[in-house]
């Protein structure tokens, strides 16, 4: 099942989801609504708003609140693009110009302030005190993993548990938050609660090692930036932490002052090393543990075609390309 077999389940839902997203951009500022249309345009899977939208209707619901969430979401995530490109000096996402290299990075910050407002003006209408306790802790808790792994750059000391750590707050805290509110809105039992919870931390999980895995092996045109961006930034991403584990004291200390220094100057010989070592290896099998680990989750939902699909998409979080 691809993953536009598994939109197709949700193909109304979805159109609608687009929708309010260009609705809710509409501002009498006209730099948000150009800075914010062209962010939001620029060719994402929609993935997490398609994972809310998922586990709604998986958890039995059948109204259109979801469809709110999951634009909350969407919005969410794509303030936290906005401020991680300012704060890693990026200037290509999705092979396109970033906003910060197009509006400045002021201008980019602001946005994606405006941004996670309008999400939270949003998650008022829906009138669920508890939707918004989960996003408050949410919203924290991803401040929080973009103030660690600010921690972690340029340390080539950070352990796998602080990676993991990173991870788990920075990326699949809003993946999970999507799952778990998506129950909360179609008033599931708390066990049904607590397994889209526990699918979406999972799912987040193995879909972040993925991308630092494709930072080292896919190509630019499918990635949309180049080979190795992480390493030029100095992050010390899981494929690294295993090669310095299993590598010789040389190869060590090559990736120790790659991290140290950033830059791509000894890239081909990382790359090398990599090889040798299996890191990426190593990393794609943590990451399809993690997949596992939310398909299991998925037991206590009733069969049916929502929930073969949230299995599906765990799959395809390991499985693609980009």
């Amino acid at each position: 099942m691809p993953l536009q077999s598994i939109r197709e389940l949700v193909r109304d839902d979805f159109a609608a989801v687009d929708q309010e997203i260009q609705r809710q951009l509409n501002s009498d500022i006209v730099l948000i609504n150009q800075l914010g249309h062209y962010i939001i345009n620029s060719g994402g899977k929609r993935l997490r708003p398609l994972l809310v939208l998922l586990a709604a209707r998986a958890a039995g619901s059948e109204g259109a609140k979801p469809v709110t969430m999951a634009a909350v979401i969407e919005f969410i995530h794509t303030a936290t693009l906005l401020h991680d490109d300012v704060v890693d000096a990026s200037e290509l996402r999705r092979g396109r110009d970033t906003a910060n290299a197009l509006w400045g990075n002021e201008a980019a910050v602001l946005v994606g302030d405006f941004l996670y407002s309008r999400s939270f003006q949003m998650m008022v209408s829906l009138a669920r005190p508890r939707i918004m306790d989960v996003m408050a802790d949410a919203t924290n808790q991803i401040a929080e993993g973009e103030v660690l792994q600010l921690l972690n750059c340029n340390d080539p000391d950070t352990t796998e548990e602080r990676y993991l750590e990173v991870i788990r707050r920075k990326t699949a805290t809003l993946f999970a938050a999507g799952t778990q509110t998506a129950a909360i809105l179609s008033d599931a039992p708390e066990a049904t609660e607590k397994a889209l919870q526990d699918y979406g931390m999972a799912l987040g999980e193995a879909f972040q090692i993925i991308d630092d895995v494709l930072d080292y092996s896919a190509s630019a045109e499918d990635m949309g930036k180049n080979v190795g961006d992480d390493l030029a930034e100095g992050k010390p991403t899981l494929p690294l932490i295993h090669a310095m584990r299993e590598g010789s004291r040389e190869d060590r200390e090559m990736i120790r002052r790659a991290i140290e220094q950033g830059g791509l100057d000894q890239i081909e010989a990382i790359l090398k090393t990599l090889g040798e070592t299996g890191a990426l290896e190593y990393a794609a099998q943590q990451a399809h543990a993690a997949a596992d680990r939310a398909e299991q989750a998925l037991a206590p939902l009733p069969d049916g075609p929502y929930k073969e699909a949230l299995g599906k998409l765990a799959r395809f979080s390991v499985e693609r390309a980009s």
